[in-house]
Parts: structure tokens; C-alpha cells; sequence
């Protein structure tokens, strides 16, 4: 098995590789992350570290704690794009850190295995997907594994309800109350895992006070917000984020058990591995006998349950449960008795699969699909199938190095996606050269709309200090009208040559964009169309 030191060394350095990757070859992907960079844009240029605010008007949809940080940064390195960037993995290496933290807590007999947790979790498909992503996800992940931390603090420290006050605090500010079913359930069922020896009522004491201090660190924020964002304002961050959103949520509506089939796929490539599987129940009932097992599966299970019955679901959501799969996998594994090489196939078929469609993708790719992807070198997918066949046929010395090849092969294929596929598709995802040139016309003093919802993707990226005119359809010779020294952005579903003679145009996503100017649209106004060319 591999040092401890050289294991920690080599996961650190794994993870600046993909974080490396990311930075360089990947821009700020709309709609998303430049959403959230221009909310705390706005907010750094207006000086109100309050409310939040989107093009102009106060946003609602999430509280300050990433905006804030995000700011801290630019308060000690200015105004920049790459610590924003940074926070996000920052966020994911202390969530593997205090996922090693609680491995060694729950079972110090096997303090040595614990990066093997660590590894489990950074070689998740959706976790390495998720750990250079701007996004909020990260932060409730980070904020739900402090308070497992000082849940089993409170086992033997009778003060260490703060640091759950501190969790549930950081939570809530980051994503409002989802902390709540995060970390309440395994809280209030200590009774089912926790030994008799702990005193009941000083538990349930301590787990009160925690959610007060939660909740007076969360208002401490919300209440002068409240009054300086407005009556709409404060109905949103009162209610609309609370019930009403988690009830109530019809942006992404899912019946109950559309997580059941998506777990195999969420959990590659650890899914693909039927020895974990096969010890999981051939030892489900010894297992159940240790109190780490038990902890974790009241962690696990209700909050699973929880997520199935709320009408809005993605994937995403159950990020804070992996750390819990991870700790209670390599749990299981710890358990294996088999001594003997171990074969890679399923993760090596499933590596070599994504090396075979890479390989193809340029060649069976259609125009209106996304021209760029023609871009993409077939020699990457090549390269896949080659490692594929080295996981395969090279055997690993035991289980333990079995998660470490399993997980660096997953870290390899992140940062070849990242240098093929998204290294091909970077120009028609950066807004920043139309950011720049709707703020110099803003400078110049024309006015400027954007065609359909504006999701904030300009004003970052081109350090805009004006609102953008949002136009619904429809509408767009009338404000045009109004505004002849204006310019309009206009968004189409595919390329046409006709944009050629716009003020701006490129390629974007799978369509394409144009800055037009007033006179232009007034020449032409089947310009407005987003099916022009078609």
C-alpha cells in the first residue's frame, strides 16, 4: 500500500493538475457562472455587500456567502476572474480534507486508508465534473461535512454544538435552508447510532443551540437585506427560499424515483465495480453492528428519501451525500480479504468507451449539432483506448491501489475532455469580446438591449456599470424605435453569413450571437429573428 504522505501528495497534485486544466482552457461558462461573478460584480460596484443584485434589480435566488467571498478575494488581489474561479476547488480539496478527517474519526484503527476516501470522492465522475464549476454546490457540500464533523465532536465535547452552529450558519447563507435537510435528520436520529453512554438531553440541547446560532448568523444578514432590498426582496429571501422552493419547485420537476436510475450513472466509476457491490451485502449485517456504518447510513438514507419526495430534482443536489458513499465504500472495502491481483475491466470497458466515442465524434457529429465539435482530434480518443487498455490488462496490487488507478483514470479523462472537447468548443462559449463591446458603446453612450432573458452573462466579463434593456419578444422594433442610437444582442439557433454585417457576431453554444445597431434592425428588421438563415 502507498505511504500516507505520498498518497496526500500525489491527491494534491491530481488536483491542481484538473484545477490547472480548467482555468486555462475552459472560460466562464454562461449561463451560471457568469451569473454568479456578475451578481458579485454589481454588488462590489455598487459598494452594498447586502443585497444582491442582477442587471440592475435585487436578486434573490441565492444568499451572499459565495458573492462575499468572491469579494474577499478581489479585496486582496483586485478585481479578477481566476479567484472566483479558485474558490469553487478550494472548497472541494477542504471537503476531501474533512472527509479524511471523519474516516479517522469514525474508525482511527484505520487512519492509514483514509485518503483512499479521499480518492473515492475526487474520482466520482459528477464530483470531478463539479469541482471547478463557479456554483454554489460546493459550499453546502462543504458546510454539510463541517457539521458531520461536529456531530461526532459532540459525542465527547459538550461545547462542540458551536462548530455545528458554524456549519449550519455557513449554509444557510450559502444556499438557505436545504442545510437543514442535510444535517438535521442524522442529528435528531442520534438516538439510532449513537452509544447509551451520551447524555440524550445534552445532545438535543447542544443541537438546539446549534440551530439558533445558525439562524441568528443567517439573519443577522437577511433582516437589514430585507429592509434594503425592498418588500418584494424580503417576501423572496423569507419564503421564496425556504417551503416555496423546496416544495414547490417546478423549474426542474422530477417524479420520485427519477434519482433510482441516475445513481449508476452518477457514481461512475465506482458503479462499475461489482466487488464493492458484492461485499456491501455479503457484510451487510456485521457491518450494521459498527456505529461509523450506522452514522453514516442515517446521514445517507433519510436525506435520499428527503430529495426523492421534493418536486424539483438534479443531480447535483446529492453532491453532499457522496462524501457519505465515499467514507462508507472504502469501509466496506476495508473488509476485503482477498489479497490477490485485482483487473480493472468494467472501469477499463467504461474508460475505453469514452475513448471510442472521441474517436468517432468528429466524424459522426452534424453541423447543426455544433460545428466546433468537428474540431475535436480524434488522437484524444485514441489516447483514452490506450489507457483503457493498460487499466485492463495491467492488474493492481491489491484494493487499495485498485481506487487509486480507478480514480486517476477518472481525473485523466476529466482533464482530456477539458484539452479535447472543451478546448474546441472555448471560443463559442466566451461572451468576453461581446462583454467589451457592449461596454465600450455603453461608455460611448449608447444604449443597449438584450434580446430575451438576461441571465447577467455580460456585465462581469465586460465590467459593465449600466443595466442592459431586456427585451421580450415582440417587442424589439418598439424599443428600437425608441432608442435609434441603440444596439440590440441578438441570439439565433444557428450560424448564417447574414450576421457578417452586424456591428459584433459570432458563434455561441450551438447557435450563434449579433450586436446590431438600431439603423440595422430598422433596415432589416427580420434581423430580430432568431431563425435567420434558416
Amino acid at each position: 500500500m502507498m505511504s500516507y504522505s505520498r498518497s496526500i501528495f500525489l491527491l494534491l497534485f491530481a488536483w491542481f493538475l484538473l484545477v490547472l486544466t480548467a482555468l486555462l482552457v475552459r472560460p466562464l461558462l454562461p449561463v451560471d457562472e457568469t451569473r454568479y461573478l456578475t451578481v458579485a460584480w454589481e454588488m462590489w460596484s455598487r459598494g452594498d455587500f447586502l443585497v444582491p443584485y442582477l442587471n440592475g434589480e435585487a436578486y434573490s435566488h441565492k444568499p451572499p456567502l459565495l458573492f462575499w467571498l468572491f469579494q474577499l478575494g478581489w479585496t486582496i488581489f483586485g478585481v479578477n476572474e481566476w479567484w472566483p474561479r479558485l474558490v469553487a476547488p478550494l472548497l472541494a480539496l477542504g471537503c476531501l480534507f474533512l472527509t479524511m478527517r471523519i474516516f479517522s474519526v469514525l474508525w482511527p484503527q484505520y487512519r492509514p486508508l483514509s485518503p483512499l476516501a479521499a480518492w473515492f470522492l475526487l474520482g466520482t465522475g459528477l464530483w470531478t465534473l463539479f469541482l471547478t464549476l463557479t456554483q454554489f454546490d460546493l459550499l453546502i457540500v462543504f458546510a454539510t461535512l463541517l457539521a458531520m464533523r461536529a456531530l461526532l465532536a459532540m459525542r465527547e465535547h459538550k461545547r462542540a454544538w458551536w462548530l455545528l452552529g458554524l456549519a449550519l450558519g455557513l449554509g444557510l447563507l450559502s444556499k438557505g435552508p436545504v442545510i437543514l435537510l442535510h444535517t438535521l435528520p442524522v442529528a435528531l436520529l442520534a438516538p439510532l447510532w449513537l452509544d447509551e453512554s451520551v447524555d440524550r438531553a445534552r445532545w438535543y440541547k447542544g443541537v438546539g443551540l446549534a440551530i439558533l446560532m445558525g439562524a441568528a448568523m443567517v439573519l443577522l444578514w437577511a433582516i437589514p437585506a430585507a429592509e434594503a432590498g425592498g418588500e418584494v426582496y424580503k417576501k423572496a429571501i423569507f419564503w421564496g427560499q425556504t417551503a416555496d422552493r423546496m416544495v414547490n419547485s417546478f423549474a426542474h420537476r422530477q417524479p420520485w424515483w427519477w434519482y433510482l436510475p441516475m445513481l449508476p450513472l452518477i457514481l461512475l466509476p465506482w458503479s462499475l465495480w461489482p466487488r464493492l457491490w458484492q461485499l456491501a451485502l455479503r457484510l451487510r449485517s456485521r457491518l450494521w453492528q459498527d456505529q461509523g456504518v450506522r452514522f453514516l447510513l442515517y446521514w445517507l438514507v433519510p436525506v435520499f428519501i428527503a430529495f426523492s419526495l421534493i418536486s424539483g430534482k438534479q443531480v447535483k443536489y446529492l453532491l453532499p451525500l457522496f462524501p457519505a458513499i465515499a467514507l462508507l465504500a472504502v469501509r466496506v472495502l476495508a473488509q476485503d480479504e482477498v489479497t490477490k491481483r485485482v483487473r480493472l475491466w468494467l472501469p477499463g470497458i467504461g474508460l475505453g468507451l469514452s475513448g471510442l466515442l472521441l474517436l468517432v465524434l468528429p466524424f459522426v457529429v452534424r453541423p447543426e449539432w455544433a460545428d466546433w465539435l468537428q474540431q475535436v482530434s480524434p488522437l484524444w480518443g485514441g489516447l483514452l483506448l490506450a489507457l483503457a487498455a493498460l487499466q485492463m490488462v495491467l492488474p493492481a496490487q491489491n484494493w487499495q491501489r485498485s481506487v487509486l488507478f480507478t480514480a486517476l483514470s477518472s481525473i485523466l479523462l476529466a482533464i482530456v475532455l477539458h484539452l479535447s472537447v472543451i478546448n474546441a468548443g472555448a471560443m463559442a462559449y466566451s461572451l468576453k469580446k461581446p462583454a467589451e463591446i457592449i461596454s465600450l458603446l455603453q461608455i460611448q453612450g449608447h444604449p443597449v438591449a438584450n434580446s430575451g432573458k438576461y441571465h447577467g452573462q455580460f456585465h462581469f466579463l465586460g465590467r459593465l456599470q449600466q443595466p442592459l434593456a431586456v427585451i421580450a419578444k415582440g417587442e424589439g422594433l418598439s424599443w428600437i424605435k425608441a432608442n435609434p442610437s441603440g444596439y440590440v444582442v441578438v441570439y439565433y439557433r444557428q450560424w448564417s453569413d447574414q450576421l457578417e454585417a452586424a456591428r459584433y457576431a459570432q458563434v455561441y453554444r450551438s447557435g450563434a450571437l449579433a450586436i446590431w445597431s438600431a439603423q440595422a434592425v430598422l433596415e432589416q428588421p427580420q434581423r430580430l429573428d432568431r431563425t435567420l438563415g434558416e
